[in-house]
């Protein structure tokens, strides 16, 4: 992957979500098993267009523990029913900048480079009224983690 970043707006639009919590050393896992549960129960295709997954660290992780939460959302039609443990959320919409890389042994890095480059260029953005940032695998079929193609989302217009 080169250094320089690659960068497009994109607005989301309002929408409703199915959102699974997991918490732990790997909360991904867990978030993306609930995620993948329901939406193999309703016949949903996790990643089409319809139903794009987005994800986020809540809470982020401390200092000193292993522990931290991971929050994914799975964009569903209104009136879709809750299931176990997933909640349904309405999520305003909002504008983004966002990055596209593969390989999750790149996350860090590039999370790292975005976030500066971000900084720099976006330096009196106020504080966010909706989720500040967001993850998003662009081909959750794919088994092997270093192929899979990840957007990565930082706030614009956090009123919009």
């Amino acid at each position: 992957m080169s250094d320089a970043l690659e960068v497009r707006y994109v607005d989301l639009p309002e929408m409703t979500v199915a959102s699974a919590l997991g918490f732990g050393k790997e909360p991904e896992n867990q978030s993306s098993q609930m995620i993948s549960e329901f939406a193999q129960a309703r016949g949903i295709k996790i990643g089409s267009k319809d139903h794009p997954v987005f994800g986020f660290n809540n809470p982020n992780p401390s200092p000193g523990s292993e522990n931290y939460g991971y929050e994914q959302w799975l964009k569903v039609a209104p009136g879709t029913e809750p299931m176990g443990k997933i909640k349904l959320k309405q999520i305003p919409a909002a504008s983004y900048v966002v990055t596209r890389f593969t390989g999750l042994s790149n996350i860090g890095r590039v999370w790292k480079q975005f976030s500066a480059w971000y900084e720099d260029t976006y330096a009196d953005v106020p504080p966010c009224k909706v989720q500040c940032w967001l993850e998003s695998i662009q081909n959750p079929e794919e088994s092997d983690p270093e192929k899979w193609i990840f957007d990565l989302y930082l706030v614009l217009k956090p009123d919009a």
